[in-house]
């Protein structure tokens, strides 16, 4: 039994994207393909996907720039990047932009698929996550409302709040509703994937979480020690690009080299 879902493939090679179509169409998932960076970007805009598989050079647009516009007007709809020519810098610039992977070419059929399966999982764990929040914060917000109406007004107990909201360690908060960091009174924004390494850190500390964890508790699927490597160190560059940018704070990523990272926050 598969998750399902609908999948947007947008790749300028004709081989390809039949392909990985008809691998992800085998494992139960919808896909849908095109072969412009334009027509992709007007196919999400009309129509609903839950993963985007782009290529990032192609043609007539950058994948890059296609990712840029996808994000801004869904920054929920995860995107996948893949390419043929290792890039440093535009691998970097990617997760910077909103991808929660970067891929290299040849693409193994079953990578696809268990990638698939694993974000698009991940997605619905989200989606329902917020769900029962907003039911609970309704709930809650019922419960107040009547707790109000039967308690006499000479009554000055306080109002009960969730206490699962913010996870914190030393000076640093973090907002798992709005999933935002706090540090202090000043408030810091995150890409959704990068954030959700972060709250795995900050889960942890000050103990030291290897790679596979990261990715595992992060993301939602399994992968070798050196992929876990590989992927991890983009977000932890996101992550330590926004707590540098808020001078004043000591707070801390700190690499222990072959084994992972531990988040300090004295």
């Amino acid at each position: 039994m598969t998750s399902g879902g609908r999948v947007l493939i947008i790749d300028d090679e004709a081989t390809l994207r039949q392909t990985l179509a008809r691998i992800l169409q085998r494992a139960g998932f919808e896909a849908t393909t095109v072969s412009t960076g334009g027509e992709g970007l007007r196919i999400v805009g009309e129509q609903v996907f839950d993963l985007v598989y782009l290529d990032i050079r192609m043609p007539d647009m950058n994948g890059l720039d296609v990712l840029k516009t996808i994000h801004a007007q869904f920054p929920e709809l995860p995107v996948i990047l893949f390419t043929a020519q290792p890039d440093l810098h535009s691998a970097v610039e990617a997760l910077r932009r909103g991808a929660i992977d970067y891929l290299m070419k040849p693409l193994k059929p079953q990578m696809i698929i268990d990638r698939t399966r694993a974000v698009l999982v991940d997605q619905k764990k989200k989606i329902r996550k917020r769900e029962i929040i907003r039911q609970i914060e309704e709930l809650q917000a019922e419960l107040d409302a009547l707790d109000k109406a039967e308690t006499p007004a000479t009554d000055s107990s306080p109002t009960q709040t969730a206490s699962d909201r913010f996870l914190k360690r030393g000076i640093l908060t973090l907002d798992l509703h709005a999933r935002r960091i706090i540090i202090q009174d000043r408030i810091l924004n995150l890409a959704p994937t990068s954030f959700d390494y972060l709250l795995v850190l900050a889960r942890h500390s000050p103990n030291v979480v290897d790679y596979q964890t990261l990715v595992a508790e992060a993301q939602g699927y399994q992968t070798d020690t050196r992929d876990a490597q590989e992927l991890t160190k983009w977000h932890i560059h996101n992550i330590r690009q926004a707590l540098e940018n808020d001078a004043g704070n000591s707070i801390q990523v700190v690499n222990i080299r072959g084994s992972g990272y531990r988040l300090v926050t004295n």
